[in-house]
């Protein structure tokens, strides 16, 4: 993957493109989760080059992309529309893990024609009927209750409840190695404020595919998942083998699924 950036009035943003690219291929553009950063899609960089055009990002406020000013889903909805202009690319395959599927979402609400299709990857749906008054409550909470626990054996725990293989756990912690204790926490209740801030009821266009790993235990996502399958009729696919971090985890499953609603859905 070929490293660019870039440069915005609140900061650099870095994100990378497949060394193959061919302007008339689809393009998948994946999205990593809270704290992750790009390396987390290394699996799938490997299985789907030279199939499709591929982009990914470290978000702003994360990873590579720091220092960065604020975070909103508004902002990075404009990120990815000037990294789409810069590329040429005029619709995604939008690939989000966890938070990563809010970015592909908020994009949905302010240009829906630029999603071609979309995979979520152990995130939850945008809607105001899904999250309740506690659910709410308890998001806004995450920052300092976060500062009441030693950083390293927070970022241990999260790993733990993120992965359930030893290359997703590792993974995981390497990409988290970069955050300072007050910068980790601000990050994560920074992220989850912007969500509750943006989340709205979202008209559907293009093909949905819903997953969560066999073994999701990260907050109430599974019972997200499921709701948001029961609502909307959209696919739910379990990843045996898998926590949250379910294409860390389970690189293979994960891949064979993503193609095959590739496949199926845009012909691919």
């Amino acid at each position: 993957m070929r490293e660019q950036s870039i440069k915005t009035e609140r900061g650099t943003v870095y994100y990378w493109l497949s060394e193959e690219w061919k302007p008339e291929r689809d393009t998948i553009f994946f999205f990593p989760g809270l704290t992750a950063d790009h390396t987390m899609f290394v699996p799938q960089f490997d299985y789907f080059e030279g199939k499709y055009n591929l982009i990914a990002w470290d978000a702003p406020c994360h990873g590579k992309s720091r220092p960065y000013e604020g975070f909103s889903f508004a902002d990075t909805s404009e990120v990815i529309v000037r990294i789409l202009d810069k590329t040429g690319v005029r619709r995604i395959i939008g690939v989000g893990q966890s938070l990563g599927g809010y970015y592909i979402q908020a994009l949905m609400l302010r240009h829906p024609e630029l999603v071609q299709a979309f995979i979520g990857i152990g995130t939850t749906p945008y809607g105001r009927q899904y999250y309740s008054p506690s659910d709410r409550f308890w998001l806004r909470q995450v920052g300092w209750m976060s500062m009441c626990y030693p950083i390293q054996m927070m970022k241990q725990a999260v790993a733990k409840q993120a992965a359930c293989t030893p290359a997703g756990y590792d993974n995981m912690m390497a990409m988290t190695a970069c955050y300072g204790k007050r910068e980790y926490c601000h990050l994560m209740q920074m992220a989850y404020n912007a969500f509750l801030e943006d989340n709205r009821d979202l008209a559907w266009h293009c093909p949905v595919l819903i997953t969560r790993g066999e073994y999701e235990r990260t907050g109430k996502v599974r019972i997200y998942c499921d709701m948001w399958h029961r609502q909307t009729g959209f696919p739910l696919v379990i990843v045996g083998h898998a926590s949250h971090n379910a294409n860390v985890d389970n690189p293979r499953e994960m891949n064979r699924i993503m193609e095959t609603f590739l496949h199926d859905n845009i012909g691919r």
